[in-house]
């Protein structure tokens, strides 16, 4: 029997976990020297301390970022991760199951994403090409000028990094609100499991 979560998967997802949580927290940090907006994020949730100690820990995790996240495009492609788990859906099937969801009668299948997860995953995803796009705009404004012009120049590309940011944060809010609602999803994503169908 096949493991729910193959080791490959797991770990690029811990990596990915890591990576994220520390490039919000160092974001939050820089927002906080320079804010777009007329509020700051407290002291408590960032981490960096100051401007430039958040800065190398966002430098530091958006490398990890990013080459985790090249590991799982091979990955995913090579395997057939994609072809399976990920293909897009389409707009019904999207608007079925989250009816479904909304009325607590979907089904959860182990290893096995219904619409509603399939269309959050991809768009996770795209937000996360943007996030980066747009951030390495705002570091590199001069030598990627380019890239800065094509958000819009540089203070554009730091409200589209801003609202990246925003819609990964949500996403990961409805993610642990999920996986508080069916707690058993967790464990094979740390052991791997085996695939005994689905639960409700």
């Amino acid at each position: 029997m096949r493991p729910i979560h193959p080791w490959p998967l797991r770990l690029m997802h811990w990596l990915n976990a890591l990576a994220i949580v520390t490039l919000i927290g160092s974001g939050w940090q820089i927002y906080n020297a320079a804010p777009l907006f007329p509020f700051s994020f407290p002291e408590a949730i960032t981490i960096g301390q100051w401007l430039g100690g958040a800065v190398a820990w966002h430098l530091a995790a958006i490398w990890l970022l990013v080459l985790n996240g090249v590991s799982y495009l091979i990955w995913g492609t090579v395997s057939g991760h994609f072809r399976r788990k990920l293909a897009p859906p389409g707009p019904r099937a999207i608007w079925a199951d989250l009816l479904a969801a909304l009325r607590f009668r979907l089904p959860h299948e182990h290893g096995r994403y219904n619409a509603v997860q399939r269309a959050l995953y991809l768009a996770v995803i795209a937000l996360g090409v943007l996030a980066v796009l747009s951030g390495l705009a705002v570091w590199k404004p001069v030598q990627l000028w380019w890239l800065s012009d094509l958000f819009g120049g540089f203070r554009a590309s730091r409200y589209v990094h801003f609202f990246a940011m925003a819609g990964i944060v949500g996403f990961l809010a409805v993610h642990l609100a999920l996986v508080a609602l069916v707690p058993r999803v967790l464990w094979p994503m740390i052991a791997g499991g085996r695939d005994q169908g689905a639960v409700r």
